[in-house]
C-alpha cells in the first residue's frame, strides 16, 4: 500500500507442501496470483528464493495498489473536471489501522485475493498481519504523488527557517465505488540549499547538517513533551507545519483548477473549499489563511476575514481544561511573529465588536478573549477561543457533549451566536468495525436480514430485533462469539503468556489511560472482587461467575499517575493469575501495545465493555460504539455517547451506574467540604492495596489521590469514591445476567440491532449537509 518495500529477483518457489496447481482458481484469481508473483519477482528488495509472509505481504500490497491506481487517478481527474466543493479535514493524527485488508474489503476482492494467495502457498489472514499499524501522525514512506511546497518568508514575515513539505498520499478506496480519495501526510525537509558542502568537506559534519536535523525533528515524535520552551516551540512547529503545508496545497489546487483565468475570484474560495479543524491542533490554519490571503494574494483584511470565516469550521473534542490548548504569547511571538500580529488584530476587532454590540456581557468579556493576560507574568493565547471566534460552525461530538459546550464551556459565545453551535454525534465505519474484523457475526447478520445492504445502511440492523428470542439465531450468535473468544484467548497467550478461559466472561476496557476514563475504578473493582473470592469457601466460589478482566491503552510519557495505574494493573494480575485458589474464577490481564489492529481482535471477542468515565468528562467515545455494534454489552456511566447508545439499544440492555453530569459539580464541592462518606467497600479495596498484597511498590500517592483534601491531586476530582458502590452493584447485576445464557444472548443481539445510528456514514452525511455544504461527486 503506502511504502511496500519491494521484492526481488527470480521465480518464486512455492512451499513444497502446497503444490502450485493444487487449487483450482477462477480466471480473476489466477490473474491476481500472476500479478502477485510478478511483483515478487520484479520489485527488487527481497531474496527471490523464498516467499515468506513478509515478502508475500509486500508483493500483495503492490498488487492491490495496481488495482487502486486507476481508480485513484480517475477520481482526481473527475474532481479536477467537475470542480466540486471539497472538504479538507485537518488532523494531527489518524488511527486508521492496517490498510491492506481495508482496501481489498472495500474493493470487494477479498475472496479473490484469498484464493490467489492460497495458490501461492500463503494465507491472507497471516499475510495481512505482517502490516504494522501506522504510527501516529507520521508520514509513510513510499511511492506517492510528490509536491514540494515552500514554507517561510513573505514580504512581511522576515527571518526564520525555510522548510519544504513533502506530501505522501495514501489511497483510501470507498466501499463498492470507484471513488478513491487521498490521505495526505506531510514530511518536513530542509531546503537543499541548507546543506553546507564547505563545512562538510572541512570535517564539520554535524554543523553542515544542522538545518536538516532541525527539520527532521518536526516529524520525529508527535506531541513531544512541552514542559520546557524548546518542547513548546517544537509542538508549535508541528502544528504550523501541518496547517501551512495543507493550506498552501489547497490554494495551489484551487488555482490549478482556474488556470487560464485572467484573475482569481477569491470570493469563490469558500464555495469550493471547506476546512474542518479536528480539535485545536490545526488552529494555526486560521492566521495562516489570513496571512496567505493578505500577504501573498494582496487581499484586504475585511475580504480575507470574510473568506476565512466562511471556509473554516471547528470540531471540539474535549471539555478537559488541560486539553484546551493555551500557548504562551511570548513563545508564539518568538516562532510566528506575523501570525501573532494577525491573532492580536483578530482579538482586537472581536473585542470592539463585543463592546459595540453586546455591552452588557460583563465578566463574560474576559472569558471570551483570545489573548488572556489575566496573569501578566504568563499571558497566554487561547486556541479554542480563536477557533470559536473565527469559525462559521462549532460542533461537539455527542448530544451530551454538545450541550455542555453550549451551557458551560462556550456559553458566552452562544449568547451572541446561538446558531453557530451544532452537534454531530460520532460514528464508526461498519466496514472495518464489523464486516472486516468480525466476518463470522457479519455473515450471521446478513443471513437473518436476507441482505448485505446493512453494511452501507446500518439502520437495517433494527431488523434483528424480531429474531432476538429465536433459539437458532442465539445458537449461531453464541457459536460466532465463542470462535472470536478463542481467537482472542490465543492472542492474549501469545502476547502476554497468560492463559485465559474462553468460557469465562470477557470484560474489556481499552482506551487512553487517563484518570477521567477511570481505569483506576476498574482495577479497584477487580481488587475488591479478588478479596471477596479469597474470603469465600471453595463451595461458594463455584457459584461465582468466572471473569477475565482485560485493560489496555497508552498514556503520555510524562503522565505519572497513568504509569502508576498501568503498574497496578500488572501487579494485581501477577498475584491474581498465579493464585490457584482464585485463578479459575478471575484473571486480570494488561494488553500491551494497544492499537487499531489489536482492537480488531479484542472487540469481536468481547462480552462486556467498560465505559466508565466521570459523567460529563468524555466528549463522545467511539470504542463504545464498536463494542456495542459487535454484540458486546456495556457497563457505563451516562457520559458521552453512552447516553445515546443506551437510548438506542434499550435501557434494559445497558448496565448503568454512577453520578449524572448535572450532579458532578455539587458532588465535588461536597467532597471538598468533607461531607462525603465513603462506602466501606471502597475503603476496603483501598486498604487492600495499601497492605502490600500486590507487591512492594509504593501505591500511596495513587491511593491518596482518591482521598479528600490529602495534598495529592485534586481530592478524588473524578469521583471514583462516589461511584464505586454503584459500580460494584452494577457488576453484580452483570454476574447474574451472564448466568442466564438466553437472556445474555438476547441482550447481545439487541445491542447490535440498536447500533444503526452509530455509523460514520450518517455522521459524515450530516457534516456534509449541515456544515460543509458539499454534495456527492461520484466517479463515473
Amino acid at each position: 500500500m503506502a511504502a511496500p518495500s519491494e521484492v526481488n529477483g527470480d521465480p518464486i518457489h512455492c512451499p513444497a507442501k502446497v503444490p502450485a496447481m493444487a487449487y483450482p482458481l477462477s480466471e480473476e484469481s489466477a490473474e491476481v496470483a500472476a500479478n502477485i508473483k510478478y511483483h515478487s519477482q520484479y520489485s527488487p528488495h527481497f531474496s527471490p528464493f523464498k516467499f515468506e509472509p513478509e515478502q508475500a505481504y509486500y508483493a500483495t500490497a503492490e498488487s492491490v495498489r495496481d488495482s487502486l491506481i486507476k481508480r485513484w487517478n480517475d477520481t482526481y481527474l473527475c474532481f479536477h473536471k467537475v470542480d466540486p466543493k471539497q472538504t479538507y479535514y485537518l488532523s494531527m493524527e489518524y488511527l486508521q489501522g492496517r490498510m491492506l485488508t481495508n482496501a481489498i474489503g472495500n474493493l470487494n476482492i477479498l475472496d479473490v485475493y484469498a484464493d490467489a494467495l492460497h495458490k501461492l502457498g500463503s494465507d491472507l489472514e497471516n499475510i495481512a498481519e505482517q502490516e504494522k499499524d501506522a504510527a501516529l501522525g507520521s508520514a509513510l514512506p513510499g511511492k506517492a504523488k510528490k509536491k514540494w511546497l515552500k514554507i517561510g518568508l513573505s514580504r512581511k514575515w522576515v527571518g526564520g527557517e525555510v522548510l519544504r513539505a513533502l506530501a505522501y498520499d495514501v489511497p483510501i478506496p470507498g466501499y463498492k465505488t470507484k471513488n478513491t480519495i487521498s490521505l495526505r501526510l506531510w514530511e518536513a525537509k530542509a531546503g537543499s540549499e541548507d546543506f553546507n558542502l564547505f563545512q562538510f568537506n572541512e570535517g564539520r559534519h554535524e554543523s553542515s547538517l544542522h538545518l536538516h536535523s532541525k527539520a527532521q525533528q518536526i516529524c520525529a515524535v508527535l506531541y513531544p513533551g512541552d514542559s520546557i520552551e524548546s518542547g513548546k516551540l517544537l509542538r508549535l512547529k508541528q502544528q504550523f507545519f501541518l496547517s501551512s503545508a495543507s493550506l498552501q496545497d489547497i490554494i495551489y489546487r484551487f488555482k490549478e483548477r482556474r488556470a487560464g483565468n485572467e484573475s482569481i475570484c477569491w470570493n469563490e474560495f469558500p464555495m469550493k473549499v471547506a476546512v474542518q479543524l479536528n480539535d485545536t491542533h490545526p488552529t494555526l490554519a486560521i492566521p495562516e489563511l489570513m496571512r496567505i490571503l493578505m500577504d501573498d494574494e494582496g487581499l484586504g483584511w475585511d475580504e480575507a476575514w470574510d473568506i476565512t470565516t466562511k471556509t473554516i469550521a471547528y470540531t471540539n473534542h474535549t471539555v478537559l481544561p488541560e486539553a484546551l490548548e493555551k500557548w504562551p504569547q511570548d513563545v508564539m511571538r518568538k516562532l510566528l511573529p506575523r501570525h501573532m500580529e494577525i491573532i492580536e488584530e483578530i482579538d482586537k476587532r472581536f473585542m470592539a465588536f463585543i463592546h459595540s454590540s453586546w455591552p452588557d456581557l460583563g465578566s463574560g468579556l474576559e472569558r471570551m478573549r483570545i489573548l488572556d493576560s489575566s496573569n501578566p507574568h504568563k499571558p497566554v493565547l487561547r486556541m479554542a477561543n480563536l477557533c470559536v471566534v473565527s469559525s462559521h460552525t462549532v460542533n461537539g461530538v455527542a448530544e451530551l457533549h454538545s450541550e455542555i459546550l453550549k451551557s458551560e464551556l462556550f456559553a458566552d459565545y452562544v449568547s451572541i451566536w446561538p446558531n453557530k453551535f451544532q452537534n454531530k454525534t460520532n460514528g464508526v465505519t461498519p466496514r472495518r468495525w464489523i464486516r472486516f474484523c468480525n466476518p463470522r457475526l457479519s455473515d450471521i447478520v446478513t443471513k437473518w436480514l436476507k441482505t448485505d445492504e446493512w453494511i452501507t445502511n446500518l439502520d437495517l440492523l433494527s431488523g434483528l430485533r424480531q429474531f432476538a428470542d429465536n433459539k437458532d439465531l442465539q445458537a449461531e450468535w453464541a457459536s460466532a462469539k465463542m470462535a472470536n473468544k478463542n481467537r482472542l484467548a490465543h492472542f492474549v497467550l501469545q502476547v502476554t503468556g497468560v492463559s485465559i478461559d474462553p468460557s469465562s466472561l470477557f470484560d474489556i476496557q481499552v482506551k487512553r489511560i487517563h484518570e477521567y476514563k477511570r481505569q483506576l475504578l476498574n482495577i479497584l473493582g477487580a481488587v475488591f472482587r479478588y478479596k471477596k473470592l479469597k474470603e469465600m469457601s471453595s463451595e461458594e466460589r463455584q457459584t461465582a461467575t468466572p471473569r477475565t478482566i482485560m485493560i489496555g491503552g497508552k498514556a503520555f510519557a510524562t503522565y505519572t499517575n497513568a504509569k502508576r495505574i498501568v503498574r497496578l494493573v500488572n501487579d494485581v494480575g501477577a498475584i491474581v493469575n498465579n493464585d490457584p485458589e482464585v485463578n479459575k474464577y478471575l484473571k486480570v490481564v494488561f494488553i500491551p501495545n494497544y492499537n487499531v489492529s489489536v482492537a480488531e481482535i479484542l472487540i469481536p471477542g468481547s462480552e462486556l465493555s467498560q465505559h466508565i468515565s466521570t459523567a460529563g468528562m468524555e466528549a463522545s467515545g467511539t470504542s463504545n460504539m464498536k463494542f456495542a455494534l459487535n454484540g458486546c454489552l456495556i457497563i457505563g456511566t451516562l457520559d458521552g455517547a453512552n447516553v445515546e447508545i443506551r437510548e438506542e439499544i434499550g435501557v434494559e440492555n445497558f448496565f448503568l451506574f454512577g453520578a449524572k453530569a448535572e450532579d458532578v459539580a455539587k458532588l465535588r464541592r461536597e467532597r471538598e467540604d468533607g461531607l462525603f462518606k465513603p462506602d466501606p467497600r471502597f475503603e476496603e479495596a483501598k486498604q487492600f492495596i495499601r497492605s502490600g498484597a500486590f507487591g512492594t511498590y509504593d501505591y500511596g500517592p495513587l491511593v491518596d489521590s482518591l482521598e479528600g483534601n490529602s495534598g495529592y491531586g485534586r481530592g478524588d476530582y473524578f469521583l471514583v469514591g462516589h461511584d464505586f458502590p454503584s459500580y460494584v452493584d452494577a457488576q453484580a447485576r452483570v454476574d447474574e445476567a451472564y448466568k442466564d445464557r438466553r437472556r445474555w444472548l438476547k441482550m447481545s443481539i439487541l445491542s447490535t440491532a440498536g447500533c444503526g445510528k452509530f455509523s460514520s456514514d450518517r455522521t459524515i452525511s450530516q457534516y456534509a449537509k449541515e456544515i460543509w455544504n458539499i454534495d456527492h461527486c461520484t466517479v463515473p
